[in-house]
C-alpha cells in the first residue's frame, strides 16, 4: 500500500513541547504551496503504486486556505493514481475549525480529521501554549460531526508536570463522551531545543513520577477498551474499521512519499528526507534540484525497524516473514533474546506471531532494545 505524507510547516503559535519543523510566519504560504506542487510533479515516478492514503500533517494543515487545498488536490489527481476509497486525513487545530472552515473541508476529498486537542483542561492547555480552550475543543468536534465527518481522531497528552491521575481520568471521560472513532494518546517527551526541555533543565518543572505514568497508561488502556476502542498500536486506539490506515502502513513497512520541507519518504528499502528549511526547500524546487538526504539502510537497520514497528502493534511480528526477509542469523538472534521475555510473560508467541503482552506493553522500549541488533 502506498501513501503520501504532506508536511505543512506553518503554525499560528509554537507549542512548548513541539520539536517538529514549523514556522509562525505565514507570509510565504502561497509560494510554499507552489513549491509543494512542483515537488509532487517531479517525484511522481517514485510512487508507481495506487495511492491508498494521503495525510496532511505539520505544523498545522488547518492554516491552509480553500485555494491552497484545491491546488494541492488538483496536482495530486493529475500526477498520481489515487484510489477511489483512499483515506485522506487533515490535521487541524480546534480554533481553526469554524463552521465555514469545516464546511470548506467537507467539500474537499477529505474524509478523516485528526484534531490536536491534547487536553480538556484550560490550565493544561495554557501550559502547553495551545491556542484553544477546552470548550472550543468540544465544540469543534461537535461541529465537525454536525457537518458530516464520521471519522474523527483526537490527540491527547498525559504525563504532564503536575498532572494528576484524576485530571487524566476526566480528560478520558470527556474524550469518550464525544463519540469519536479514534484517539491517539502520547506521554509527554522532553525533546531538546523545546521550551519544555528548557523549563525542565532550569528546574522550573518536574517530570511526573514513574508510578503515576504507569497508572495513567493503565487507565488509558482500561477506559478506552471498555468503551469499544481497540488498542491496535502503543499510542493509538480506534473503533472497529476506523484505525488510521496511513499510520498503520508506516508500522507495516509500506512505502510512502513525503512532500514538503523536512518530510520523510520510504521506498521499501531506503529512506529520504527533505531539507528542514523553508527557504532552501523553495529554492531547490524552483531550481529543479530537490535538496534531500538519502539513507541507505543496512540489513541490521532494516531488521531493527521490523522489530520496532511490528512490536508496537497488535499484529506483532510474523516470524516466518522475519526469517524469510532477514535470514537464519537474524531469526536465531531474535529467538534467543526473546526467550527470557516469553518466560516472564512479557511477550507471547502464538504459533507464528510474536506480540507484547499487557505487561510487556508497559516496558516495551526495553524489550525492543533487547531484540535489536547493535
Amino acid at each position: 500500500m502506498a501513501g503520501i505524507y504532506i508536511h505543512i510547516p506553518y503554525c499560528k503559535t509554537r507549542c512548548t513541547y513541539c520539536d517538529f519543523y514549523t514556522l509562525t510566519n505565514e507570509s510565504q504560504m502561497s509560494t510554499f504551496v507552489e513549491a509543494l506542487c512542483r515537488e509532487a510533479e517531479t517525484r511522481k515516478e517514485e510512487l508507481s503504486e495506487t495511492v491508498k492514503t494521503i495525510y496532511f500533517g505539520g505544523g498545522t494543515p488547518s492554516r491552509l486556505s480553500r485555494e491552497h487545498f484545491e491546488q494541492i488536490f488538483e496536482t495530486l489527481a493529475n500526477q498520481y493514481s489515487i484510489d477511489a476509497d483512499a483515506e485522506i486525513t487533515v490535521e487541524a487545530n480546534p480554533d481553526d475549525l469554524s463552521d465555514d472552515y469545516i464546511g470548506m473541508l467537507s467539500k474537499l476529498p477529505v474524509n478523516r480529521l485528526s484534531i490536536g486537542i491534547q487536553s480538556f483542561d484550560d490550565e493544561e492547555l495554557k501550559f502547553l501554549s495551545r491556542r484553544h480552550t477546552a470548550r472550543q475543543a468540544v465544540e469543534a468536534v461537535k461541529k465537525c460531526q454536525k457537518q458530516g465527518f464520521s471519522n474523527i481522531s483526537i490527540d491527547l497528552m498525559y504525563g504532564l508536570p503536575g498532572q494528576s491521575l484524576e485530571l487524566w481520568e476526566r480528560n478520558l471521560d470527556q474524550a469518550v463522551a464525544l463519540n469519536i472513532q479514534h484517539i491517539s494518546a502520547y506521554h509527554l517527551i522532553y525533546e531538546e531545543k523545546t521550551r519544555m526541555y528548557s523549563l525542565l533543565k532550569a528546574g522550573k518543572i518536574r517530570q511526573v513520577d514513574e508510578t503515576t505514568s504507569i497508572a495513567m497508561f493503565s487507565k488509558l488502556i482500561d477506559r478506552l477498551t471498555a468503551d469499544g476502542f481497540i488498542h491496535y498500536e502503543i499510542s493509538a486506539f480506534g473503533k472497529e474499521g476506523c484505525f488510521s490506515r496511513h499510520n498503520s502502513a508506516y508500522w507495516k513497512g509500506d512505502s510512502y512519499l513525503g512532500l514538503g520541507p523536512a518530510a520523510h519518504s520510504f521506498n521499501g528499502e531506503n529512506r529520504f528526507w527533505n531539507v528542514a528549511s523553508l527557504n532552501r526547500y523553495i529554492q531547490s524546487m524552483a531550481s529543479g534540484s530537490p535538496e534531500r538526504v538519502t539513507e541507505q539502510l543496512k540489513p541490521h537497520e532494516k531488521y531493527n525497524e521490523f522489530i520496532l514497528t511490528g512490536l508496537r502493534t497488535m499484529w506483532g511480528i510474523n516470524l516466518t516473514e522475519l526469517k524469510n526477509r532477514f535470514g537464519e542469523q537474524f531469526f536465531q538472534f531474535c529467538m534467543e533474546n526473546t526467550q527470557k521475555h516469553l518466560d516472564q510473560k512479557l511477550l507471547n508467541r502464538d504459533e507464528d506471531t510474536l506480540k507484547l503482552t499487557r505487561d510487556g506493553i508497559f516496558i516495551s522500549d526495553g524489550i525492543m532494545t533487547d531484540l535489536m541488533w547493535v
